[in-house]
């Protein structure tokens, strides 16, 4: 009789582990599902490569399902940002930009670079913010919050 209670004990042990672990699995699995959007940051530094990576990123939104899907933060310094500078921006290059702009791109300027191109915020296109503490500090941050790094 007490091989069987042991028994009992055992197998009822078991089974309450099972369910557990399946309920356990079914939590991580809602907790899944329910992530905010994925993060990227485009690192930006190459002039030649500009309108590259703005169509990149509009690929991207358009390959995610769109930018309630993805938030992505563009990450420029260096020869890049004259790119950027509003009196040496084509128009169609300014209109993509502030199209994704109004997607929720964010548009991010090294200071460092701005100081060195003699630059301030309003010469550059709309919806800029400024990187006060450099681009590659923003980057390794972005990095930390869980945002993946692309530099094409």
């Amino acid at each position: 009789m007490q091989r069987r209670n042991i028994l009992w004990t055992m197998f009822s042990s078991i089974g309450a582990a099972a369910v557990l672990a399946g309920v356990a699995s079914h939590a991580k699995a809602a907790n899944v599902a329910s992530v905010d959007k994925a993060k990227v940051a485009y690192h930006l530094s190459d002039i030649d490569k500009a309108g590259f990576v703005v169509g990149n990123i509009q690929n991207h939104y358009d390959g995610m399902g769109g930018p309630d899907k993805v938030k992505i933060n563009l990450v420029i310094h260096g020869p890049a940002l004259k790119a950027f500078h509003s009196a040496q921006a084509s128009s169609e290059f300014s209109q993509h930009v502030a199209q994704l702009a109004k997607m929720g791109l964010v548009l991010s300027a090294c200071i460092n670079t701005m100081k060195a191109q003699n630059v301030s915020l309003k010469e550059l296109l709309p919806d800029f913010t400024v990187a006060d503490k450099g681009a590659v500090v923003l980057l390794a941050d972005l990095q930390a919050q869980g945002y993946a790094y692309l530099r094409p």
